[in-house]
Parts: C-alpha cells; sequence; structure tokens
C-alpha cells in the first residue's frame, strides 16, 4: 500500500540532494519516477532540482494549472518526488493525498517545515497533518553543535526578522539555526533597533 511521506529540515540540510538521490535510485532499477518542483524556486532555473553541491535534474513545474493525478494516471510512475514542497498549497497536496490513496503511488515530499520567523508554510502545514510518514532530514547550527531546527535569513550577513514569508535565496540568505542561536541573534537585533 502507498503512502505519503513528508522530509522536512532546514536549510542546508540536503533535502534537493536526498530527492535526486533518491530518483536516481528508482532510474538506475529501471522504474520511472515524476519528479516535481515548485514554479516558486527559481534559484538555480525553473523547474530544476539542483543541489548545492552541483548535481541538477530537471523536474516538472507545479503551478495552480498543473493537475498532477491526471498526469501520474497517464504516466503511472514507481513513485512521484516533490521538491519544495513547503510552497504547495492545500489544493496540490489533496493531489498528492489521491495519488497515494486512489492511484497507490508512493508520493515522497521533500520542504522547509517553517519560514525564517518560525511559522509553518502552507504545504508543510497541510503535509503535516495528513502524511503517513514524517521524518526530519538533520543538520547542526550555523552557530553552534545543536541541532538545527530553525531557518535564520540574513542580509549581509546580519540577521533579518521582518519581511515577506517567501524570499528565494541560498546561503546568501539563509543559515541553520538551533533554537537558542535564533532567540540569541533575534534579542541582539531587538535591541539594535
Amino acid at each position: 500500500m502507498a503512502k505519503l511521506y513528508f522530509r522536512y529540515g532546514t536549510m542546508n540540510s540536503g533535502k534537493s540532494i536526498e530527492v535526486l538521490r533518491v530518483a536516481h535510485n528508482y532510474e538506475e532499477q529501471g522504474k520511472k519516477v515524476l519528479l516535481f518542483t515548485s514554479v516558486v524556486d527559481d534559484r538555480f532555473g525553473v523547474g530544476k532540482v539542483a543541489s548545492r553541491i552541483g548535481m541538477q535534474k530537471n523536474a516538472i513545474v507545479v503551478d495552480d494549472q498543473l493537475d498532477m493525478i491526471k498526469m501520474a494516471r497517464e504516466e503511472q510512475p514507481n513513485c512521484i518526488l516533490v521538491d519544495e514542497a513547503q510552497f504547495l498549497n492545500k489544493k496540490q497536496v489533496g493531489q498528492l493525498i489521491d495519488i497515494v490513496d486512489d492511484l497507490n503511488i508512493p508520493v515522497i515530499a521533500y520542504g522547509l517545515r517553517a519560514d525564517f520567523l518560525g511559522q509553518l508554510f502552507e504545504g508543510s502545514n497541510a503535509l503535516i497533518a495528513v502524511a503517513d510518514t514524517i521524518e526530519e532530514i538533520k543538520t547542526v547550527c550555523w552557530y553552534c553543535d545543536k541541532k538545527a531546527i530553525m531557518n535564520m535569513r540574513c542580509k549581509d550577513g546580519d540577521p533579518v526578522f521582518h519581511g515577506e514569508q517567501i524570499q528565494i535565496g541560498g546561503n546568501e540568505s539563509y543559515v541553520p539555526v538551533c533554537r537558542k542561536c535564533y532567540a540569541a541573534r533575534r534579542k541582539q537585533a531587538l535591541a539594535g533597533s
């Protein structure tokens, strides 16, 4: 029986390399994978799943017009992988549920749990609510050796604690941090303003 998996982690935890690794493993066995990514993330070009270590693969762009159920029904993949799943909306997560439950195709969605202010993204919130299995991809804090659980937005190396929820960026814009280091830097920033 197929399941819906949500694998989340902070920025720089290796989510995209994991997506590429899983896709490679399926394809190496002669199995078919549908790889989806959000239209929102254009860091490496729209429709690209790319890792910071240089690996990349073309993906199907998820936007409001894409019918993932129809595509899955027509393509009959062995597995569906979704990168940047935090950017999905509830309706799109509903499509993933239907793919798992009605078409019996496993779906593994990868993404951030929360934004730079610690607020859940719509897609992550929906996936946490309905996924059969929720797994954390771990990494360490930028400033200490504790487990990173937060994404801290930075501008010119300084922490930023205001702005729009979505700002596409990589190492130049975000660092993974533990809750304690996040709180300490937030306190310093508020004291300085």
